[in-house]
């Protein structure tokens, strides 16, 4: 069992800048993928942006160009800038991992409980 605690959210105005942190911890031998999702009510959860235990950075078309993810890896921590903020970007922000508890395990994913962002004036 992995838990994962997010941080750093809150109400900003829109042009602002926030940094969300997400610690996992837990039944953890290696995290494959961490990164964060987004989701407001009716819709689908979308990706915002994840980095791999290579290093490999994915971003979701609403993050190229204003937001950066990035990894501690002895940490077990996951961190997303968020600059130039806009309206649209207000949602539930859910860390997620794959992760392994043991070396021949299969992969798992965990979300996070969820944290708001809201941006408005």
């Amino acid at each position: 069992q992995v838990q994962l605690v997010e941080s750093g959210g809150g109400l900003v105005q829109p042009g602002g800048s926030l940094r969300l942190s997400c610690v996992a911890s837990g039944s953890i031998f290696s995290i494959e993928v961490m990164g964060w999702y987004r989701q407001n009510p009716g819709k689908q959860r979308e990706l915002v942006a994840q980095v791999s235990s290579g290093g490999l950075l994915t971003y979701g078309d609403s993050a190229k160009g204003r937001f950066a993810v990035s990894r501690d890896n002895a940490k077990n921590a996951v961190y997303l800038q968020m600059n130039s903020l806009q309206p649209e970007d207000t949602a539930i922000y859910y860390c997620h991992t794959y992760s392994r508890d043991s070396g021949d395990s299969v992969v798992k994913g965990s979300w996070g409980q969820g944290i708001q962002v809201t941006v408005s004036s």
